[in-house]
């Protein structure tokens, strides 16, 4: 039996040098998996394709998509911004899909990943187009995610907040007095989700051992959307 549950398996992390791309790298890694790591933003229409072309055979694809969250009232959110976030959040998911279901649904096995915002899941205030950005992420997953798994194909999505990132949450945020005030009053775990506890969870779900799981959107917040 293998040791590793990722033991031979090829994944794919998408925008891999931002968001939880460095942990879920490393982590990954860790448990067996070899890792094909692209750094590129995937904005441009074409570029899903060819990274799913490059990387060749993929048994998990884990879509780590980031751009920094807007704060923009919802009367002043302009056309581009809203353009601008759903360019980088939901337009690449359906070209990162149709680029590497096919091999999955021709093998009868594979699995994808988004690693989603629990934005979408509770209302905050100058946070409109990007909490539609993240949720149309997750009507996606769980759309495709039933359509799929008569193909042994299970796609899921991690919704989270609160966690450490250098993305979301960078040092100078987290040495904030009056943020470590907001974990202590919102959050009821009193403080950040550690990368690798979220991390460590990504990696069980792109294992053999989650192949139960369709279409879900699994919030990773310390408790943030049950408030």
């Amino acid at each position: 039996m293998n040791g590793l549950p990722l033991q031979g398996k090829r994944v794919l992390v998408t925008q891999s040098d931002e968001f939880m791309g460095p942990v879920l790298c490393r982590v990954l890694s860790g448990q067996g998996a070899q890792v094909i790591a692209d750094t590129c933003p995937l904005a441009n229409p074409a570029l899903p394709a060819e990274v799913v072309s490059q990387a060749g055979h993929v048994d998990v694809l884990v879509a780590n998509l980031a751009v920094p969250a807007p704060t923009t009232p919802v009367t002043e959110v302009s056309e581009d911004e809203w353009r601008y976030v759903f360019d980088h959040l939901v337009h690449p998911l359906p070209r990162l899909f149709r680029a590497v279901l096919p091999q999955m649904i021709a093998r009868n096995s594979g699995k994808i990943l988004v690693m989603g915002s629990a934005a979408a899941l509770r209302g905050m205030k100058r946070c409109s187009s990007y909490a539609a950005a993240r949720g149309a992420q997750l009507a996606y997953v769980q759309a495709v995610g039933v359509e799929v798994a008569p193909h042994k194909v299970q796609v899921n999505a991690i919704a989270q907040n609160f966690v450490d990132n250098p993305t979301y949450f960078p040092a100078e945020v987290q040495a904030n007095p009056a943020f470590q005030e907001r974990l202590k009053r919102e959050v009821p775990l009193g403080r950040l989700v550690d990368a690798e506890e979220d991390a460590a969870f990504a990696a069980y779900l792109c294992s053999d051992a989650a192949n139960c799981f369709v279409g879900q959107v699994f919030p990773i917040c310390g408790g943030w959307v049950g408030r």
